[in-house]
């Protein structure tokens, strides 16, 4: 029996399909702030260690207006996001409960399920808008300090938990650094280029406990916070930040591992970068990068983590790199091949792709 294939959709249906689609995003949208609004305000903490609220009682515990508090319930309510945990004739009494099934996507910092970090993220990606539209307009760039708060700690903490869970095991992908990093009898020395918030050079420190790492990044609210994050962790004694270029002369050799971790992307001169990277472990050390992993060539359609990297590519990580000039303008969806070409020109010999499973990232081992 032969089916017959249904029609293709005329341009009115199209049409239609995309207004939907934008109704759809635009309501996708609300949920992200109001998601990002909480966390900021620590609405969902407060409801989660002291159970339901009214509206007067959490503006109370979390220290904000009882009118925006109530509105900010109301919107999580008929999002689905909160439920009412009890009913009242005057707006202001009603109850509003945060279900524990919920807890580990928005109040548990570090957990693998963690997924505020995404929504802080996105409405930091979007916080200089204005600033975006010139750029697009003049070829400048946007300075990441101008992306705020939400950007910083949101990358920080999104990918927190898979530096807390898995940075050593991807480590161990190369069995004769990890001997080195291992070895009591000498310390290893680790630099970490970029290392944001710093939770990448603390998991490091946790893996490796000979290990000495030096954090390197030129955003000072940055390295201000992974020197909170490393006193928090008990590792201060071993890891420690600079707000400095790891470019300079005399830093050549001193290191064993050099790191970076989803930054090399964001680098006006990543050619430059790298190659920083390279003197850092002179010529028996190791360079291991992890960046976006993403389709070896453009296509449209593109899947799911395709439009992902182009989001942030176009709002973040494309105008924080034409800051300076030249640049290389490379953006988040940074092919293998074009980081394979960066790092030759860079000066390594060997370039390998490490046999790790990851639906986000490629883990790129350098040598001399």
């Amino acid at each position: 029996m032969c089916s017959i294939a249904p029609p293709p959709p005329t341009g009115a249906e199209r049409a239609d399909a995309l207004l939907e689609r934008i109704f759809s995003s635009v309501l996708a949208t609300f949920d992200i702030y109001a998601i990002s609004l909480g966390d900021r305000l620590g609405y969902y903490r407060a409801l989660q260690q002291h159970g339901p609220q009214n509206a007067a009682g959490l503006a109370v515990l979390t220290g904000t207006n009882q009118r925006y508090t109530r509105e900010w319930l109301e919107q999580q309510a008929t999002t689905g996001i909160l439920d009412v945990a009890a009913s009242a004739e005057s707006d202001d009494e009603r109850v509003y409960a945060l279900s524990p099934e919920f807890w580990p996507v928005l109040t548990e910092a570090g957990n693998p399920s963690y997924g505020v970090p995404m929504a802080r993220l996105a409405t930091g990606a979007a916080a200089p808008f204005d600033l975006l539209v010139e750029a697009f307009r003049s070829g400048a760039g946007v300075p990441y300090e101008d992306y705020g708060i939400d950007l910083l700690e949101g990358q920080g903490e999104m990918n927190r938990p898979q530096f807390q869970h898995f940075l050593g095991s991807w480590v161990t992908a190369m069995p004769d650094v990890e001997r080195v990093l291992n070895d009591a009898s000498r310390p290893a020395r680790i630099a970490d280029i970029g290392m944001g918030t710093g939770w990448s050079s603390i998991a490091l420190a946790k893996a490796f406990p000979h290990a000495i790492v030096d954090g390197y990044d030129l955003d000072e609210a940055s390295v201000v916070a992974a020197n909170r994050n490393a006193a928090a962790e008990g590792v201060a004694d071993r890891v420690t930040f600079h707000h400095r270029d790891a470019g300079d002369s005399d830093l050549a050799g001193k290191y064993d591992l050099a790191t970076a971790f989803e930054c090399i992307h964001d680098m006006w001169d990543p050619v430059s970068v790298l190659g920083s990277m390279r003197r850092l472990v002179g010529p028996r050390g190791t360079v291991l990068v992890m960046d976006e992993r993403v389709a070896d060539q453009f296509g449209a359609i593109g899947d799911d983590v395709e439009r992902f990297m182009y989001g942030f590519s176009f709002l973040h990580c494309l105008p924080v790199g034409m800051v300076k000039r030249p640049s290389a303008g490379t953006g988040t969806v940074m092919r293998s091949s074009t980081f394979k070409r960066y790092a030759t020109e860079a000066g390594f010999a060997n370039v390998d792709i490490l046999p790790i499973e990851n639906d986000f990232f490629n883990f790129y081992r350098l040598t001399p």
